[in-house]
């Protein structure tokens, strides 16, 4: 079968949190669950590095602010992370040529990361942080989900990615207006900054 639903299942999760895409592959590949899984995502020193980091973003996602903060940071980490995966795991099962995955898991981990970081701006624009703990928490049992789901059913997940990601962007649409407002918040605690400090540094008199 070819592994490509995996490799966009892959991608749309990584695009959302990479690391535990990592993390989990590994695990599933280190116990025998998937012969699909490469060698390279087994290894202990990557499960390790995987696990701390997804412990890092775990935190830091569910932090008014951070967690927008933490999306901007990872705007190219999570397209090159979907990129690799897809590129090795295309490499291990040989049915399609690496760069026609990394090109599909990249792109894909692209746009479902834009909707993600998006929707976090919009959710900032509430002033209760328990609404940013359901959304990380939603996204970190989502992207377990069906990275289990994928391992056992690849075309079925792909399906399932493939309408969260269509979802996703639709979503995002009707909250334009939201994003717009954090963008705006942003840029005047930004600008609010810049004037205090300018303030501190006049000569006193």
């Amino acid at each position: 079968m070819s592994v490509l639903p995996l490799v966009f299942t892959s991608g749309w999760a990584s695009g959302i949190n990479a690391y535990a895409v990592v993390l989990l592959l590994g695990i599933f590949g280190a116990t025998g669950v998937s012969d699909e899984v490469p060698a390279s995502l087994q290894r202990t020193d990557v499960l390790v590095a995987a696990a701390v980091l997804f412990l890092c973003e775990a935190v830091a996602d569910k932090i008014p602010y951070v967690d927008s903060l933490w999306d901007s940071v990872h705007t190219v980490i999570r397209p090159v992370a979907g990129a690799v995966v897809a590129a090795l795991l295309a490499g291990e099962s040989g049915s399609l040529p690496e760069l026609a995955a990394g090109a599909v898991g990249g792109s894909t981990a692209l746009m479902s990361h834009l909707v993600k970081a998006g929707t976090r701006m919009a959710v900032n624009t509430s002033p209760e942080p328990f609404s940013n703990v359901a959304v990380s928490t939603a996204e970190d049992l989502g992207v377990a989900g069906i990275i289990t789901f994928a391992i056992f059913h690849p075309l079925a997940a792909a399906v399932v990615a493939a309408v969260l990601l269509l979802l996703g962007i639709v979503i995002l649409v009707f909250l334009a207006s939201r994003i717009r407002r954090f963008l705006r918040r942003r840029a005047q605690r930004r600008e609010e900054r810049r004037l205090a400090g300018t303030r501190t540094h006049w000569p006193p008199g």
